[in-house]
């Protein structure tokens, strides 16, 4: 009796091993290294032929997109608890439900390209090569922040990013003079200017529209519309709101910018008909915010919740990629998970970061204020105290 229980009990396990083991040893090997995926066409203005529809994705830039969504997603809801623990002050605009856009837009360009946003500037400081640790300890005003404390949400800057701009619309014509030194320098290279829908009505972006067409200046203008400036819809504010138009003479792209798929396509689209000297493109780039315009916007009084939720049930971008990358085998529930992981700690531990970081001594307050230039006294805070200026 006592070896026929030994023996029931060796088959049991030897039956509910195998599971576990796959799970555990499951290698590389396993997995397809790329796809294929119908994507949405674009719409189109003043182009004859547009991105590809049907894409390759591979395993190993699926994971890295869907990593770096996940950061971004993650930084910024520490960023929404930080801020409602007053840890974080003043203006503060997050990103969170356009991920796709940033993520996607980084992956078609190159690091020696060149981007300037407005002030939902989060993501774009991360993709452009700034650590979670720098931008946390920015938000909360710390000695380590990529700005040294000074610039919070709204100024960030990284090598080639010129931040980051709180002057609604203010960094387009920016942008469009980025793009002209890269065409006086003869150089290989392109600026991404970005601005939202509440920013397209400026009578600036089209000003610079028409300097950047005469000059065939190759910048790509992204308009990032996720529907509402501010409190405002788009219908409210815009007699028209096809913006990929908007450009008029300035051929143009409509893209789901909740699709990392689309957007990285368009982008690479956009990125090569600039470089070929043709001059400007405009794109839009439909996407959606799931936080209100800053934190002190609840982001429900002029929008329902049932909008918000039926969004992020059917178009959330980090869902979209990990469904697809599920579904032609380039990864596993498992593995998509243990990165989950590794995010959540790796944002915990900035955050911790963030919040022990000295802050900077008010000696410091008038270092940087210009580059290169001599030493001279600025009126600090006390009218009685000035301070020296170090670069």
């Amino acid at each position: 009796m006592t070896k026929m229980l030994r023996l029931l009990g060796n088959l049991i396990r030897a039956r509910n091993t195998p599971a576990k083991v796959l799970v555990g040893s499951r290698n590389y090997a396993d997995f397809a290294s790329e796809a294929s995926f119908d994507i949405k066409k674009c719409d189109l203005h003043r182009l004859e032929e547009g991105p590809a529809t049907t894409v390759i994705l591979t395993r190993e830039d699926g994971l890295k997109c869907y990593r770096i969504m996940q950061l971004v997603r993650r930084m910024e809801l520490k960023a929404d608890q930080l801020y409602k623990q007053k840890i974080i002050r003043g203006f503060c605009h997050l990103c969170d439900g356009q991920e796709a856009c940033c993520v996607g837009i980084e992956a078609a360009i190159k690091p020696t390209d060149h981007l300037i946003t407005a002030y939902r500037s989060h993501g774009y400081t991360y993709t452009r090569g700034i650590s979670v640790k720098e931008i946390l300890a920015e938000l909360t005003g710390r000695r380590s922040g990529c700005a040294k404390g000074r610039g919070g949400s709204m100024h960030m800057y990284a090598d080639n990013f010129y931040g980051g701009n709180g002057i609604v619309g203010a960094q387009v014509p920016l942008g469009a003079g980025i793009a002209l030194a890269c065409k006086y320098f003869e150089k290989d290279e392109i600026c991404v200017t970005l601005y939202g829908d509440g920013a397209a009505n400026q009578g600036q972006i089209f000003e610079t529209y028409n300097m950047a067409m005469l000059w065939k200046l190759p910048c790509i203008f992204i308009c990032e519309n996720n529907r509402y400036g501010m409190g405002t819809s788009v219908e409210r504010a815009a007699a028209s709101t096809d913006y990929y138009k908007r450009g008029d003479f300035i051929p143009g792209l409509r893209v789901d910018g909740m699709d990392i798929l689309c957007v990285r396509e368009a982008t690479r689209f956009a990125a090569d008909y600039c470089r070929s000297g043709k001059g400007p493109i405009l794109m839009e780039l439909q996407t959606y915010r799931y936080h209100g315009h800053s934190m002190s916007d609840p982001g429900i009084s002029y929008r329902t919740r049932e909008e918000i939720q039926e969004v992020r049930s059917k178009s959330d971008p980090i869902t979209m990629l990990k469904e697809r990358m599920l579904s032609k085998n380039l990864s596993s529930v498992e593995e998509l998970k243990e990165i989950d992981v590794s995010v959540r700690q790796e944002v915990e531990e900035a955050a911790q970061f963030a919040t022990t970081d000295p802050e900077p001594a008010l000696d410091d307050l008038a270092h940087n204020i210009y580059h290169n230039e001599a030493a001279f006294d600025v009126r600090g805070t006390n009218p009685w105290i000035k301070y020296r200026s170090v670069s």
